[in-house]
């Protein structure tokens, strides 16, 4: 398969373009911080269950703020939305990292500050899935997807790599501190760009909004389905990955730096599969994009059956690649085949189901290693991802090819400008 390396058009829309560099500067300053927030916990004596329960005071908020989240979203537009997420995220990030260079700070501490960090994730989430569609034309509506899960893929490249060198020379503050600084760029960004066309006309009650998205959610297949899928993966999959990957990383592989590379390499190849998606618009999208989630097995698998360092890094590329074309592809579906006044409702339900359970995995994960062995847990995550796979293939609606309807287009994609 050749691969188109025009420039997309997409970034010649001016909007798109000013958004792209402040999303992935903070981007970039975020890869940093979870790396190391993780080493912070293990260097101040915590273990698996104790970054278990730091990790899922992340997820935790996130989950629980979501739905509110594409409420706002929709009465308030995407950009208002993303800017209050950024300024809050901005301000979590720096109380963390003044919280570590005291010392070793409390749990509880910590805890709380990265609960304000979840919850401000939630905020943006359904936000930016609402505001790319204002930004790009539908024909450049996947590449901006791509462009957008590039970037994320290229901050992960560099930014986990550089994290584990920063976090062994100047210790986790300092990187903490660079993540509150990428926020801050992205909150003058977003005050570059346009907010509402128009004021809100009268909204219903809360309730109501929910019950609207919901409707819309449920009634495609092929979306609660991927969900679903998305939300098992983060419970037996993801969340051990995350809490014990550092963990063996830290008994055999070395420590931070090696964990860093491995993560670093995840993000690799998903630029790489971010670049190859490019111009691609399959006829059967979700077909396409749940295969490629095959490769979400290896990297658990690699460490589950005692590999080295290098087989680790080569799963957690083609895992890499997988996500950057599901995502790509599964955020396009969504965005053209639901209506612009409930996107980002429908998009909350989507990712608060994609996360409901990923507490739970990160909370159980350092638990469970204990019972039945760190190798016992990552190797029933990588099964349980290869069965999955297969079940949600067999599927009609999943197999189908996605009807074309037409997406309104925003206000945004209209001013074009090439300076």
């Amino acid at each position: 398969m050749s691969i188109d390396l025009r420039t997309p058009a997409v970034l010649r829309e001016r909007h798109f373009r000013l958004f792209f560099t402040g999303y992935a500067t903070s981007l970039f300053g975020s890869s940093m911080a979870s790396i190391a927030l993780s080493f912070a916990v293990l260097q101040a004596g915590g273990g698996g269950t104790e970054l278990g329960l730091v990790l899922s005071a992340r997820i935790l908020p996130l989950v629980l703020v979501l739905l509110a989240g594409g409420v706002l979203t929709d009465r308030l537009g995407g950009r208002q939305v993303m800017l209050a997420a950024d300024v809050l995220r901005c301000l979590t990030q720096a109380g963390l990292a003044l919280a570590l260079l005291g010392g070793a700070p409390h749990l509880g501490t910590l805890l709380v500050l990265v609960a304000l960090w979840g919850a401000a994730e939630a905020l943006f989430t359904p936000a930016l899935e609402a505001y790319v569609p204002r930004m790009a034309r539908d024909e450049s509506l996947s590449d901006a997807n791509a462009l957008l899960g590039t970037a994320r893929s290229a901050a992960s490249v560099a930014g986990p790599a550089l994290a584990g060198v920063l976090t062994a020379a100047a210790g986790p503050s300092c990187v903490l501190a660079l993540d509150a600084a990428s926020y801050a760029v992205s909150v003058v960004v977003l005050r570059l760009l346009p907010g509402p066309d128009r004021k809100a006309a009268a909204r219903a009650s809360f309730v109501t909004e929910l019950r609207e998205g919901w409707t819309e959610f449920r009634s495609r297949t092929w979306l609660w389905v991927t969900t679903a899928h998305v939300c098992l993966f983060n419970l037996f999959v993801w969340g051990p990955l995350l809490v014990l990957g550092p963990v063996v990383a830290e008994r055999r592989l070395g420590g931070a730096t090696s964990w860093g590379l491995v993560m670093a390499l995840y993000g690799a190849g998903a630029v790489a599969g971010g670049v190859a998606v490019l111009g691609r618009r399959p006829r059967r999208p979700l077909l396409v994009a749940t295969a490629a989630t095959v490769a979400w097995s290896l990297p658990s698998a690699a460490l589950a059956t005692g590999q080295p360092l290098p087989w680790i890094c080569a799963g957690a590329l083609a895992a890499g690649a997988g996500s950057a074309v599901c995502g790509t592809l599964y955020a396009t579906a969504t965005q053209r085949q639901v209506p612009s006044g409930t996107l980002a409702r429908v998009s909350a339900y989507g990712s608060f189901g994609a996360f409901a359970l990923g507490p739970v995995g990160l909370a159980a994960a350092g638990p469970l290693s204990v019972l039945v062995g760190t190798s016992g847990v990552l190797g029933f995550g990588a099964v349980w991802q290869l069965a999955a796979v297969a079940v949600v293939l067999s599927l009609p609606a999943v197999r189908a090819a996605l009807p074309s309807g037409p997406r309104d287009r925003g206000v945004c994609a209209g001013a074009r400008s090439s300076s």
